[in-house]
């Protein structure tokens, strides 16, 4: 990355540097032309406003310079003079464009490029009051060949400025990652205090999501380690149960009524195994839930009718008494998970009850929102583990869910159903009076 940065910089700045002769280089070129066009207007001004050139004293017009070619014409093209080659090995200058159009207007201009040398040659005509016509021409290098002229020079430059630019990209790349490399020694530390927010605001949303991301990975990677921990733990207790239950009667050290006994408990965990795995399987498959196309229309109330059967049955067991109440209310959902969400969170309702306790379900409508509420009048969750009972395998009284069959993923499951179909689920409990759930949809 650090190798990019540099050679982008380094490639900005020179095709930066390179444009910028060019550009410079036209405009002063162009400035020139110019001036020199200017220059040859002023000397050939001066020429005719001499009175030298005087067809009675050609012989004696001598002119010594090597800048500056002076040629008079007469107006029928002959050359009469020039400082720079012999009149009589010139040829008509009639058709010269700028000859032609001094005699048509009085002055006239014209360049030519030697394609041997490169040279430019500019032109200016002026016409004399006796019809001949003054011209004055100058030699001046293409911008090409005066850059090819300056070349040496233009690679030391370059070179300089290669060089400065190669130390300059290496400290704004260090600037640019310094803040990246600080974030990396230092993800667990808040980006605050490891940043100054003078120099590096800019940078600070994208280094704290960073930040955030790399909390969440590592909270993900606890989670995982946890549940792992907690379903090996879970699953090996009722197995440990069941197996020596069965080597009990296996060694025939159990008579006939222990060993009905003995059958019992291991049908019992044998249930509670089956429990636990059926909870596991579907957490997993509602973490992996990736379309959640599967919904339709569905009465809530109706759903919770369906479901009430089952749990007074259930509540009836345990000695409570179970009541629904509510009205017809429409939502959109899954029906198994409905289904799921209103059975764990009233087996919960009724598991951590007292006897001769009572569980409400509602199903309402409160200020235009579908509302299932569970309510009861059992154990209560003190506030220290009201925030975690959605945990998995989080526990607040263990040996009670041992001796009920719980196992600690009922809420969680809740949870997340509870968020698969984006609605808010809120707890409110006292120790000794009871918990009420309320779900809004």
């Amino acid at each position: 990355m650090k190798r990019k940065i540099n050679i982008r910089l380094i490639g900005i700045a020179l095709l930066a540097m390179l444009v910028t002769l060019f550009g410079v280089s036209s405009i002063y070129y162009h400035l020139f032309q110019k001036q020199v066009r200017r220059d040859l207007h002023i000397f050939a001004k001066i020429l005719v406003d001499s009175n030298l050139f005087q067809k009675d004293k050609v012989e004696e017009l001598v002119f010594d310079s090597s800048d500056i070619r002076i040629t008079w014409i007469d107006n029928n093209g002959d050359v009469l003079y020039d400082n720079w080659a012999s009149k009589e090995t010139m040829e008509n200058h009639l058709e010269r464009p700028e000859v032609k159009k001094a005699f048509e207007t009085g002055k006239g201009t014209s360049i030519r490029v030697s394609d041997t040398f490169q040279i430019n040659t500019y032109y200016y005509a002026l016409q004399m009051k006796d019809n001949t016509v003054i011209r004055v021409a100058m030699n001046i290098k293409s911008m090409l060949s005066i850059i090819f002229t300056f070349l040496p020079f233009i690679f030391l430059i370059v070179g300089m400025i290669v060089v400065l630019c190669i130390f300059i990209a290496d400290y704004l790349t260090k600037r640019i990652l310094r803040p990246i490399n600080i974030l990396t020694e230092n993800l667990e530390v808040p980006t605050e205090s490891t940043m100054d927010k003078e120099v590096y605001k800019e940078l600070i949303p994208f280094m704290e999501t960073i930040r955030v991301q790399h909390e969440n990975i590592l909270a993900a990677a606890k989670m995982r380690q946890d549940f792992t921990a907690n379903v090996s733990h879970e699953l090996k207790t009722p197995l440990t149960a069941i197996a020596g239950y069965a080597e009990l009667i296996e060694t025939g050290m159990a008579d006939e009524a222990k060993g009905m006994k003995f059958a019992g408990e291991i049908r019992k965990n044998s249930d509670r195994l089956l429990t636990l795995i059926n909870d596991i399987i579907r957490l997993s498959e509602l973490d992996s839930i990736e379309d959640f196309t599967k919904t339709e229309m569905m009465d809530l109330y109706a759903l919770a009718e369906d479901c009430s059967e089952n749990l007074r049955v259930n509540a009836k067991r345990r000695g409570i008494s179970f009541t629904l109440r509510g009205s017809k209310c429409m939502i959109r959902g899954n029906v198994d998970m409905m289904h799921k969400l209103i059975e764990n969170l009233c087996e919960n309702a009724i598991r951590y009850n007292n006897e001769s306790g009572y569980v409400i379900l509602t199903v309402t409508s409160e200020n235009g929102k579908n509302c299932l509420i569970v309510e009861d009048n059992g154990i209560g969750i003190s506030k220290e583990h009201q925030e975690r009972v959605f945990e998995r395998f989080y526990r607040v009284d263990k040996s009670r869910s041992k001796e009920t069959g719980g196992t600690g993923l009922g809420l969680a499951i809740v949870k997340h159903i509870v968020a698969i179909h984006g609605a808010s689920i809120s707890l409110e409990s006292e120790v000794g009076k009871g918990t009420k759930v309320t779900v809004v949809f």
